[in-house]
């Protein structure tokens, strides 16, 4: 059986956010699941990256009310490279919102609704001051979407 792939993409523009970056590949790489997890960051993910991947973890900050530039340029590289192809393709995601992340998760869901993605958890969003229980909250979705995936939940 051939092992799916989750492909984690994440901006990190700060020690905190590398810290969640961590927690995910942590959490998507248990010694209980087994899948091929990839992390990429936004300008390094290309469309043939997405094409090969069961699933996607993306995560975000919020800058300016709206997802970080470097997020919405993988976007707009991969969406119609994608578009036919990764209707259905289980999503999850993660903000890091320093106010409330609310114009980062719709400019996201506008996004992946056109591409007919499937959201397959609840956003995540990590908001106000830092707090180390972030790091928990974002090594808990990525286990879950990836044991998901592993045992054909998604």
């Amino acid at each position: 059986m051939v092992k799916k792939t989750l492909l984690i993409i994440v901006h990190l523009p700060s020690d905190n956010t590398q810290k969640l970056a961590e927690a995910a590949l942590e959490g998507a790489t248990h010694s209980d699941i087994d899948i091929n997890t990839i992390l990429k960051s936004p300008q390094t993910t290309y469309p043939e990256d997405v094409l090969n991947a069961d699933a996607i973890l993306l995560g975000t900050t919020e800058n300016l009310g709206y997802m970080s530039g470097l997020t919405k340029d993988f976007f707009d590289r991969c969406y119609y490279p994608v578009l036919e192809q990764k209707q259905g393709l289980p999503f999850a995601v993660y903000i890091r919102a320093g106010f409330d992340g609310t114009g980062t998760l719709r400019a996201i869901q506008t996004i992946t609704t056109g591409l007919r993605w499937n959201r397959v958890q609840e956003p995540l969003i990590l908001k106000g001051d830092w707090q180390l229980g972030f790091i928990d909250e974002v090594k808990a979705l990525a286990m879950t979407l990836a044991l998901g995936l592993e045992t054909g939940i998604y």
